[in-house]
């Protein structure tokens, strides 16, 4: 069984939103040692992006279109299933970010899906640290942890579309059970499964007529049956988000306003999303999201300092 697509669950949200619930033993991401040979600050005034051509598209037509894209200094690649967004750029740090930060990153998007054919469909591109890679995937009982500050522009800013429009998600690995018919008996088989819980910004615009005002709330994918759970109004600004693995291989959310490190009272939520214990942390990942018309940019997103983070 796979985790839904971001189309599958693109339905909006109208669950009551849930704070603080099974708020026993958890980590505050951020807590333990910062991974020094992941993550990255964009403090380097020659950060670069190297693309190697039309992105790949395997999610919708099996196409890798290797070689794939790659930062200069190894530490993100664009993903196979799904491809790079077409703007990732250093940038001058925006006001009110990590104080004496000089550099952040863009991310925005226009041409998703398959490259040259517009769908007119909702779609993403997934922008991927490089973690398991560099330094193995993490045992959920060393308590990994990832966090990232977001800016978010004003609402006149944002696509006008009503819809999911960030992702911040986390590649988890566990092992599941299946049954295989075999000639005359049925076999139980263990398996490797991955699944990406996370977070994903939606937008109501107010050319919706069912929203009065521009408004975004971030939506936590997800509860144990894998659907999204409304959480915090989110305002232009400075965000951070964070998530938590722990040793029972439940996911811990967290998010507060403004660069302040995430504490206890910042924590939104915890689940065995989908079902699932976590067993290992691969990585964390972000997706920008549009309309796949061949006109229409995402809305523009700046991230700053994503880190890894483990307890031993």
């Amino acid at each position: 069984m796979r985790s839904p697509t971001l189309l599958q669950m693109a339905c909006f949200v109208i669950a009551i939103p849930v704070f603080f619930t099974q708020s026993h033993a958890q980590v505050v991401p951020g807590t333990g040692i910062r991974l020094a040979n992941v993550g990255d600050d964009f403090e380097a005034e020659d950060w670069k992006w190297i693309p190697n051509g039309a992105k790949a598209s395997r999610e919708q037509d099996g196409a890798v279109r290797s070689p794939t894209g790659y930062s200069a200094n190894r530490r993100w690649f664009e993903s196979p299933k799904r491809g790079m967004p077409d703007v990732i750029q250093r940038v001058e740090t925006p006001a009110n970010g990590i104080p004496g930060s000089k550099g952040a990153l863009r991310l925005q998007t226009l041409h998703t899906g398959i490259p040259g054919r517009p769908s007119n469909q909702m779609e993403q591109d997934d922008f991927i640290m490089s973690c398991s890679s560099r330094i193995g995937a993490i045992s959920v009982s060393r308590n990994p942890s990832c966090t990232v500050r977001v800016w978010f522009p004003p609402f006149e800013n944002w696509e006008n579309r009503s819809g999911s429009h960030f992702g911040y998600r986390i590649d988890l690995k566990t092992t599941i059970t299946e049954k295989k018919k075999r000639l005359f008996f049925t076999k139980s088989v263990k398996t490797p499964e991955s699944y990406w819980p996370g977070f994903f910004v939606e937008f109501h615009s107010s050319h919706d007529p069912r929203f009065a005002e521009d408004e975004a709330v971030l939506l936590i994918r997800g509860n144990n049956g894998g659907h999204e759970v409304r959480s915090l109004e989110i305002t232009p600004g400075w965000w951070t988000l964070g998530m938590s693995c722990t040793s029972d291989g439940r996911v811990h959310y967290y998010a507060r306003k403004g660069v302040e490190n995430l504490t206890a009272q910042d924590h939104l939520y915890s689940s065995f999303p989908y079902g699932y214990r976590a067993e290992r942390f691969a990585t964390h990942f972000f997706n920008s999201v549009n309309n796949n018309d061949g006109r229409t940019w995402s809305t523009p997103v700046i991230i700053d300092d994503p880190a890894v983070y483990s307890m031993r």
